[in-house]
């Protein structure tokens, strides 16, 4: 953004000279400023007993089986009417941020535009209504969806079959590590470790010794991939697996996995892939063709649906032929008379797949996140899909470039980036920090990027921009990163104490994570 930005406050004032230094909320005596309103919560803002609605008494006196639950005293919900519930969520709407209103610039996300062909499709009832215990012949429809589904994701990673019940990332990987641990039982073997690149997605440990097997890292090299040399010396007899992310979490591509799979092979391991960052290679690379065994691929993210809280989310795995048949229940298959039936046999012998380790949960995955996918695949085509992941890494390598000047990008002579373009803060003055860089954002009317992570950088800023953000809102972005930059570098010490434009002011972290005040009244 330019110098002088939109609430008329020029970088080079002073925190004495900002208008709202003194103050945690806005400087009015109401806290409310312009359009933007200080919004009570809603226990403030309503009393107990007061309601907009009239509900007429019930009719009989409850059940002497649920007397027991009979409520001997006001619940303490607020009351309001109508016009104040409606004004109350759209005023804390308007203190939140949104794909909407601007980029989500986090690193190792993927937070881009979802198109609203997308919504629509999954909101039509035949799919939005859909039961999980309704019979399978009232959801043919449903079923296709997902069989389609399972046939263009088999299709895209080049790989034999896939489980389509994962709900997200974390709950893929545990699929495909159990799936690895079936097959070793099956082979009689006991392996006992992992084998965790440096420079993997940090739930990738946390799932191989969820399901029992101890962790070894393996260190990357100052190019910011794979220790080859490394990792052939600790391959062995007790080596199960390993767990590469690729592209990898400092967005770059590993341009030995080929290799890799082969030397984990030949020792009887094998090899999962963190695919989270597949929206980087889509249409581009087959993983089956570099000797993946097990990959989970975050449909959210490469295949778009509004995420982020916590859900919704969901993370089919990709499996190789030696990985297929340990694969979890249920799962869909077409039969020879042109259906598709969802098998959910505990024995499924009759389907070669007898060796399915059990069930990831109860029903087959996210009905909503299935047709959303299949929707963006359809409407983006073979072709389409290919961009997808061009556009991506352009955009990407868009602002490594445009930054590198000003900032330090420890991996910037590693030839291009993918999805994401890495910056530390090792340039930038003493006293000034990543924190800093990023809570300015706010004040630039950005959401900040991903902070402190991959943690093999110090002061890490992971950016990635996605495929939806066009050349102009680059620019704005990289504009306004260059200007907190040169604040930075200016000494301005009202950017340590930014975002001063936020409905709220910067929070001690530290004290916030450790002490934190959960009760509306502040006791």
């Amino acid at each position: 953004m330019s110098a002088l930005n939109a609430a008329g406050w020029r970088p080079e004032m002073g925190p004495a000279q900002h208008p709202d230094h003194e103050s945690s909320r806005q400087p009015t005596a109401s806290g409310d400023k312009g359009l933007m309103l200080e919004e009570p919560l809603i226990f403030e803002l309503g009393k107990p007993g007061s309601t907009g609605v009239d509900i007429d008494p019930a009719s009989r006196a409850p059940a002497d089986a649920l007397s027991k639950f009979r409520r001997r005293q006001q619940c303490q919900l607020p009351g309001l009417t109508e016009p104040e519930t409606v004004r109350h969520y759209t005023r804390l709407s308007r203190q939140n941020y949104a794909i909407d209103l601007g980029p989500f610039p986090l690193g190792s996300c993927t937070m881009k535009h979802n198109p609203r062909l997308n919504e629509k499709v999954a909101r039509m009832p035949g799919f939005a209504d859909v039961h999980p215990l309704a019979p399978q012949q009232t959801v043919r429809g449903a079923l296709e969806v997902i069989n389609e589904l399972a046939v263009w994701l088999i299709e895209l990673t080049g790989m034999h079959g896939v489980a389509m019940s994962p709900k997200a990332g974390a709950h893929g990987e545990l699929c495909g590590v159990l799936c690895i641990k079936a097959a070793l039982e099956a082979r009689g073997e006991d392996r006992r470790v992992m084998l965790v690149p440096e420079s993997a997605h940090g739930t990738n440990p946390a799932t191989a010794a969820f399901a029992g097997f101890a962790i070894e890292n393996i260190p990357a090299t100052a190019a910011g991939r794979v220790d080859l040399a490394a990792l052939k010396a600790r391959l062995g007899p007790d080596v199960a697996g390993v767990m590469i992310t690729n592209p990898n979490t400092c967005g770059l591509f590993e341009p030995e996995l080929k290799v890799i799979c082969e030397e984990v092979h030949a020792v009887g391991g094998y090899v999962y892939c963190d695919g989270a960052n597949f929206n980087a290679i889509v249409g581009k690379v087959r993983p089956g063709d570099l000797g993946i065994d097990a990959m989970h691929i975050n449909l959210h993210k490469t295949f778009s649906t509004p995420h982020g809280g916590g859900g919704p989310g969901s993370g089919p795995v990709v499996l190789s032929e030696a990985l297929s048949p340990f694969g979890p229940l249920p799962y869909t298959a077409r039969m020879a008379d042109g259906s598709v039936r969802l098998i959910e046999e505990e024995d499924a012998a009759g389907m070669g797949h007898s060796q399915a380790f059990g069930r990831m949960a109860a029903f087959h995955g996210q009905m909503g996140m299935f047709t959303r996918a299949l929707t963006y695949i359809l409407s983006h085509g073979a072709d389409g899909l290919k961009q997808v992941a061009e556009d991506a890494v352009l955009n990407a390598n868009y602002v490594l470039r445009s930054l590198d000047d000003v900032l330090d990008a420890p991996f910037g002579s590693s030839g291009p980036c993918m999805h994401e373009a890495l910056f530390s803060d090792d340039n930038l003055p003493e006293g000034f920090s990543t924190l800093d860089i990023a809570k300015g954002l706010i004040d630039e009317g950005f959401h900040p990027m991903t902070v402190y992570f991959p943690l093999v950088v110090h002061g890490a800023m992971l950016i990635e921009p996605t495929e939806t953000e066009s050349k102009a809102g680059l620019d704005r972005f990289v504009a306004a990163m260059r200007s907190l930059t040169a604040r930075a570098k200016a000494s301005d010490e009202s950017l340590k104490t930014a975002p001063h434009f936020a409905p709220r002011r910067r929070l001690d972290e530290t004290q916030a994570a450790r002490k934190p005040v959960l009760n509306w009244k502040g006791g």
